[in-house]
C-alpha cells in the first residue's frame, strides 16, 4: 500500500489535535532530529529500522528495570499510525516496546512513513496478520495518557505526559 499525502497530512492534523508534536526527518538526519526530542536520561527498545540506531544518539536499548524506571524519555518504534485519529500502534515485544513507551514521562515514537495507514480498519487488518504470525499484542495510543475518573482532567497517571513522533519519511 502506498502512503498517499493526504493521508500523513490527516496523521500529522490528527496528532496536532490531541497534543502530539510530530518531526519529520530523512534517515540521515535521524540522530540529530532525536537527539533534539530526547530529554536524559532516555531509554529506548530496539527499532528494527535499517540505517537507524538509537545507540548513536546515545539511547540505552538495553535498559534494566531500574534505567528504565529513572527514565525521562522512552524511545520505540511505532508500527503504525492511525491518520483518522493521531493513533500509535505499540506492540510489546521481548524487546521491550510497550513498557519503554508507557513508563517514562515523555515518549518519542519513530514511525516510518510507510507505516501510516487511513483508519482504524486497516490497522485491525494489520494485526489480524501479525496476530496470526504469533505477534499477538498491540496498545492503542492517542495523545498523552490522561483521564478524568476522579474529577478534573489528569494526565500522566498511567503512561506518558508528553508524545513525541519522529517521521522517517525515506522509510
Amino acid at each position: 500500500m502506498t502512503v498517499t499525502t493526504d493521508t500523513v497530512s490527516r496523521f500529522a492534523s490528527s496528532l496536532s489535535g490531541v497534543g502530539v508534536e510530530l518531526t519529520r526527518t530523512e534517515a540521515a538526519g535521524f540522530v540529530g532530529a532525536l537527539e533534539a526530542l530526547v530529554e536524559p536520561p532516555a531509554v529506548g527498545a530496539p527499532l528494527g529500522i535499517d540505517g537507524l540506531s538509537l545507540a548513536e544518539a546515545g539511547i540505552n536499548a538495553e535498559p534494566t528495570s531500574g534505567e528504565l524506571r529513572e527514565a525521562k524519555t522512552g524511545v520505540t518504534r511505532v508500527g503504525k499510525g492511525i491518520a483518522s485519529y493521531g493513533t500509535l500502534v505499540l506492540q510489546s515485544d521481548a524487546g521491550g516496546t510497550e513498557p519503554t513507551a508507557l513508563y517514562p514521562p515523555r515518549h518519542v515514537g519513530v514511525l516510518c512513513e510507510s507505516d501510516v495507514i487511513e483508519d482504524v480498519a486497516a490497522a485491525l487488518d494489520w494485526l489480524g496478520d501479525e496476530f496470526a504470525d504469533g505477534r499477538d499484542s498491540a496498545v492503542f495510543a492517542t495523545g498523552a495518557s490522561a483521564t478524568a475518573d476522579m474529577g478534573e482532567l489528569v494526565f500522566g497517571v498511567h503512561g506518558p505526559v508528553d508524545v513525541n513522533v519522529l517521521l522517517v519519511t525515506d522509510r
